[in-house]
């Protein structure tokens, strides 16, 4: 008795073995593909969402632990540091006392921390329009600010009341990020 052959599947006029007809269609893989895209775009303002907020809460930290020592700083030696650059510790801090790298790194959100002693600002409430004493988050030749007024909001929303023109949070001069310390 002869060998039966292998059973196979008629498509169209041609005899294909059944092994090619397994095989996944174009159009089923185009199917597959779409899903997965549909799934990324419903997924990346999910994603985009989590990165302000985590970029919010590491710049609200960064400005609590700051601010801490700033103003232990002024209660033990009876007056503030001199201003200084930004990205530069200013003069008369010890590194034992503030992490230098922490200072002089740049931010989360671009630039880098920069202490403002008796500096003017939007809103500034001593002579001139100044604020004694503020931290602030300015551009650097190496690590350029960018300015997201969404993240502004979010980052007050975390460190005071929800609005940039009031309170410790502020949007500052050129619209930097400005955490007041002493008015």
């Amino acid at each position: 008795m002869p060998a039966l052959p292998r059973p196979s599947r008629l498509i169209g006029r041609q005899r294909l073995p059944r092994s090619v007809a397994g095989v996944i269609s174009l159009v089923e893989l185009m199917v597959v593909v779409l899903i997965i895209s549909i799934l990324f775009l419903a997924a990346v303002p999910t994603y985009q969402q989590i990165q302000r907020k985590a970029r919010a809460a590491a710049i609200a930290n960064d400005f609590r632990v700051f601010s801490s020592f700033f103003q232990a700083y002024a209660h033990e030696r009876g007056s503030w540091p001199a201003e200084a650059g930004a990205g530069i510790v200013p003069t008369g801090i010890d590194a034992s006392d503030l992490q230098f790298e922490n200072w002089t790194r740049g931010t989360p959100i671009g630039g880098k921390f920069d202490w403002e002693y008796n500096q003017t600002h939007p809103g500034g409430t001593s002579p001139g329009g100044r604020w004694r004493s503020a931290i602030a988050i300015n551009s650097t030749a190496d690590s350029a600010l960018l300015i997201d007024a969404d993240l502004m909001e979010t980052i007050d929303e975390t460190l005071d009341d929800g609005n940039l023109t009031t309170g410790n949070f502020r949007s500052g001069f050129g619209d930097c990020p400005l955490f007041i310390l002493e008015p």
